[in-house]
């Protein structure tokens, strides 16, 4: 009878623990480019310097990384994704976010990993299904700003304000291959709905007005790239890289396909485009260690 209890506890436990893998989608070669970042981080000097140094700093380790859209988007029911061989411009963010607060706070395991990106990717850091996640980018910011994770800092640099009603998602359904099953949908319109009745004033800087106000950017700071898009927020996001006297934009670029620092300044980047408006910009914010 001990036998079989301890069988049978063997294969409960090997149950619990690939149930709790499959939550986690993460190649080999992606948690090992994840574990080297994560020891690299752990270096006193590195992990003493400002957060948003630090996430510059991060930032360069990945530059090269090739471009990679929807790797968030897998079959069945929705899992935590680390992909670190390709970034898009959400999860480059993303990722040098979540590296930067786990340096400072002196938290460098892969579960740290696991449980701080689920944190910033997913409304009130709690995965449950795909409209769990954070796919509008300015409730990306409103709920990281209410973790204490950032601070959008738009309105004190000189920003106006910015709304737009919010239902790209439910009005192109066809683009999104979650929405055909009809619960999705059906939650996806009800949380744009919310957004668009309960979503707090939000402010942008206007691109023919950013370079008068460029001054008030500072390296490290991420951009999210407004747009005259209907029913879209943000099309684009980045972080702030100063150099040779003027703000570029630290991006993952759909366009070269990689993690690159733009040529040419912020402000002539986004004049470029007629669909990109301006800019709202956020700060990260020092995380406090436990006990601090």
């Amino acid at each position: 009878m001990t036998f079989l209890k301890n069988c049978l506890f063997a294969l409960l436990f090997c149950c619990l623990a690939h149930g709790l893998c499959a939550q986690t989608h993460c190649t080999a070669a992606s948690r090992q480019l994840c574990e080297a970042e994560l020891q690299r981080l752990q270096d006193p000097a590195l992990q003493a310097r400002p957060i948003h140094e630090l996430a510059l700093e991060v930032g360069t380790h990945f530059l090269g990384t090739p471009y990679q859209a929807h790797t968030l988007e897998t079959e069945g029911e929705e899992q935590l994704v680390i992909e670190l061989e390709g970034l898009d411009c959400t999860t480059f963010i993303e990722n040098v976010v979540v590296f930067s607060r786990l340096a400072k706070l002196g938290h460098t395991s892969f579960e740290a990993f696991e449980r701080e990106l689920e944190r910033i990717r997913y409304r009130n850091g709690s995965r449950n299904g795909y409209s769990s996640r954070l796919h509008y980018f300015t409730e990306w910011i409103q709920n990281n700003e209410e973790k204490g994770i950032i601070r959008d800092v738009s309105k004190e640099i000189g920003g106006i304000p910015y709304q737009k009603p919010l239902n790209v998602m439910s009005t192109h359904r066809d683009s999104y291959r979650q929405l055909a099953e009809q619960a999705h949908y059906a939650a996806i319109v009800q949380i744009e709905q919310q957004l668009n009745q309960t979503q707090r004033p939000r402010y942008y800087l206007p691109k023919e007005r950013l370079q008068s106000l460029e001054s008030g950017l500072q390296d490290g700071d991420l951009v999210a790239i407004t747009t005259t898009i209907k029913g879209l927020d943000v099309v684009h996001t980045g972080m702030v890289k100063w150099q040779d006297g003027r703000p570029h934009l630290f991006h993952a670029s759909s366009k070269n396909k990689k993690v690159e620092i733009s040529d040419e300044p912020l402000a002539d980047y986004l004049m470029a485009s007629k669909i990109r408006s301006g800019i709202i910009v956020c700060r990260l914010v020092e995380p406090l260690k436990t006990g601090e």
